[in-house]
């Protein structure tokens, strides 16, 4: 294992013991929940997103769930990812349209087999998640959080 991989190893084994947004928030403004299961290995993953009053922002993303380190600390790193661009957008919320392109995005590279890597400026900690693609069998541990979001979106 060479030394990015060893790094990206620590940051997912350290999102998934001390994860980012795992309480859900109450429901309060415009808000939707999405539950999402993995049946191959039980990961499980309930999400709330909350929107700006139009539906064009998102505020926040929360989240609560059991499973392996991967899709625990995928949705860590999703929750961080929305926060930190929400403050860089002074404190109003990342806009939908970035959120939508960034979960097309992740569910690209995941599915590219090794051969689409996670930019780091736009994926931040998830980037370190590259490596999962090689493995189809943990594309859909890593994914699970990113489609709850997607699906949340939906509802919002």
């Amino acid at each position: 294992m060479n030394g990015l991989e060893s790094l990206y190893q620590e940051l997912i084994l350290d999102h998934s013991k001390r994860p980012h947004g795992k309480e859900l928030a109450e429901e309060t403004g415009r808000t939707a929940t999405s539950i999402q299961r993995n049946p191959v290995c039980g990961d499980e993953i309930t999400l709330r997103v909350r929107v700006s009053d139009d539906g064009e922002r998102v505020l926040d993303v929360t989240w609560e769930g059991a499973g392996c380190s991967i899709s625990q600390a995928s949705a860590s790193m999703l929750s961080a990812l929305v926060d930190e661009l929400g403050e860089e957008a002074d404190g109003d919320g990342m806009p939908r349209a970035d959120v939508d392109a960034r979960i097309e995005g992740f569910r690209t590279a995941l599915r590219s087999r090794g051969t689409v890597p996670l930019d780091e400026e736009i994926f931040a900690d998830a980037a370190a998640l590259s490596g999962v693609s090689k493995f189809t069998a943990r594309v859909k541990c890593a994914m699970l959080a990113w489609v709850a979001l997607e699906d949340a979106l939906e509802r919002a």
